[in-house]
């Protein structure tokens, strides 16, 4: 599995995200079109899980999370970045949205959850902020972030 192939699948989703507003709509909307039973879903967990076993995603680690910015914000990309991370059972650090935050949600665990969602995806508006927590297992959580900001914070 390449980057390149990883990229090009998730060019093919951001095309279809540009210009949405971040919002509950667009979380009912991806997870109706775009949801665990998908094509898009099973290819773009297929390369998040192949791009840890060949180690060029989630290379780093911090807390007991393992991460890694793959993508910057691209023309390409409409303008998200992407970052995964690895997590089991504890809270990462508090962060909020400036511009709001696309999570995919790829449990390794059949019972690890995100957020308190499980496969899948979770929208967070603009100005939102969290904790993020997954709670059951390890999952694999997939960042796209509107022109990739993000404002960590000590809440």
């Amino acid at each position: 599995m390449s980057q390149d192939l990883m990229h090009s699948r998730v060019a093919r989703l951001t095309a279809e995200l540009a210009g949405r507003p971040l919002d509950g709509a667009l979380d009912a909307w991806l997870n109706a079109q775009h949801g665990a039973l998908s094509s898009t879903y099973a290819e773009l967990a297929e390369s998040i899980r192949s791009g840890v076993a060949e180690g060029w995603l989630c290379n780093r680690e911090g807390g007991g999370i393992r991460y890694g910015r793959i993508f910057k914000p691209s023309e390409a990309l409409a303008g998200f970045s992407v970052d995964v991370v690895n997590m089991a059972d504890l809270a990462g650090p508090h962060h909020a949205h400036p511009n709001g935050e696309i999570d995919l949600i790829v449990p390794v665990d059949a019972d690890a959850q995100f957020d308190g969602r499980g496969a899948g995806w979770l929208v967070y508006p603009p100005g939102s902020a969290h904790r993020p927590t997954v709670r059951g297992g390890r999952a694999y959580v997939l960042y796209l972030l509107p022109a990739g900001a993000i404002e960590f914070t000590k809440a």
